[in-house]
């Protein structure tokens, strides 16, 4: 089989990407990818060199959550199809939503990863204001979902809330939870006593200002970006001026460092106000630290009892439970067994590429013309 994938390189679909990309090459699939977004970095890209079955063609066209591209996009759409009649995939498998509704008679998966109107809702606790590039915007969506043969979300939560921001979807739809490969974490480092949160800084979506206070339990670290990808949008993030004692700020990591940083940490913060999955906390897990998250719906879907809440966006209850796990070494060892063997048994890149193969044949052979 024949999959040309696209993807961007400004967030976690890049390393989403990656991991199905793999999986599916080493089950025989030929995968053609197209990213958008920016140009990526050869660090970004290094894991394409030399590995066969992937034929990767760069772009630098906008995304569909910026503002002001709509005629970039349709450029985008174009170049796309150039691409599609060059290289005849059997299918298409769409990370964004915009692709979803290009006329060219295959096959397509579309992946919501997220969308503007649900992070708006749950960042600002609205939609955002009226506006011609909000309805082109929703109208977008709407279109992408509704063409495509199947919808693909990484939790329950992210398909409600298409459903409810956007109507109704394309009739076939499933979950299908993100993977990462157990292989790229340690987790039998010794521990060393401090929180971890990774995140961008500039997306308030991820609320790590609630472990900007004063009197933190322990010492806490914040790895991430703080360079928004919009350039209209780019300003000095405040998060980087707040000066406590016990926190710390790493700065964008490699992959490399992370792993390392995940695997002395002994807890994992997960602060953010919208996650329709998490990759983080995922790797965390594997690297068996404990996991202390904002009780959002999508967690408990994903990670049930295996995990420690504090009070939805409630800065004094994360606190709480932070010195109680800064004080009790039993519960956090036990709860970091927990999420680790919830995240080897759940959320691992060989389940989630076995998961798209299927999918992917299903939908091909629901594609093909009826013998008469």
């Amino acid at each position: 089989m024949h999959v040309l994938m696209t993807a961007d390189c400004v967030g976690g679909v890049w390393t989403y990407v990656r991991e199905l990309a793999t999986g599916l090459v080493r089950r025989g699939v030929k995968i053609t990818l197209v990213s958008f977004g920016e140009i990526p970095t050869p660090d970004q890209t290094k894991w394409i060199d030399g590995f066969p079955g992937i034929e990767f063609h760069p772009t630098g066209f906008p995304l569909e959550w910026m503002h002001g591209v709509e005629a970039d996009l349709e450029a985008s759409a174009q170049h796309l199809l150039d691409i599609i009649a060059d290289t005849h995939p059997d299918l298409l498998h769409l990370n964004q939503y915009f692709y979803g509704a290009i006329d060219c008679g295959l096959p397509r998966v579309v992946v919501a990863h997220s969308d503007v109107l649900s992070w708006s809702e749950a960042v600002h606790g609205h939609e955002p204001a009226p506006s011609d590039w909000l309805e082109w915007y929703r109208s977008v969506v709407a279109r992408g979902v509704a063409s495509a043969d199947c919808v693909v979300a990484p939790s329950q939560w992210m398909l409600s809330a298409l459903h409810r921001h956007y109507g109704d979807l394309a009739e076939n739809y499933q979950v299908i939870h993100n993977g990462r490969n157990p292989k790229l974490f340690n987790p039998y480092m010794t521990k060393e006593d401090y929180a971890l949160s990774v995140g961008r800084l500039w997306d308030g979506g991820k609320q790590l200002k609630l472990l900007c206070q004063k009197k933190l339990p322990m010492d806490c670290y914040i790895a991430g970006s703080d360079r928004h990808p919009d350039a209209s949008l780019q300003a000095e993030n405040s998060l980087r001026t707040t000066s406590h004692p016990q926190l710390r700020f790493l700065g964008a990591l490699s992959e490399a460092q992370l792993s390392r940083t995940y695997g002395r940490a002994s807890v994992y913060v997960a602060t953010s106000r919208y996650e329709p999955f998490g990759l983080a906390p995922l790797e965390a897990a594997l690297s068996r630290c404990a996991l202390l998250m904002n009780d959002l719906p999508s967690f408990r879907e994903l990670w049930q009892d295996d995990v420690i809440y504090f009070e939805q966006n409630n800065p004094e209850s994360l606190l709480a439970v932070l010195a109680q796990l800064k004080q009790d070494a039993g519960l956090r060892a036990e709860y970091a067994k927990r999420a680790y063997r919830r995240a080897q048994s759940q959320f691992t890149s060989d389940k989630m590429a076995d998961s798209y193969l299927g999918l992917y044949e299903s939908v091909v052979q629901a594609h093909m013309p009826l013998a008469a």
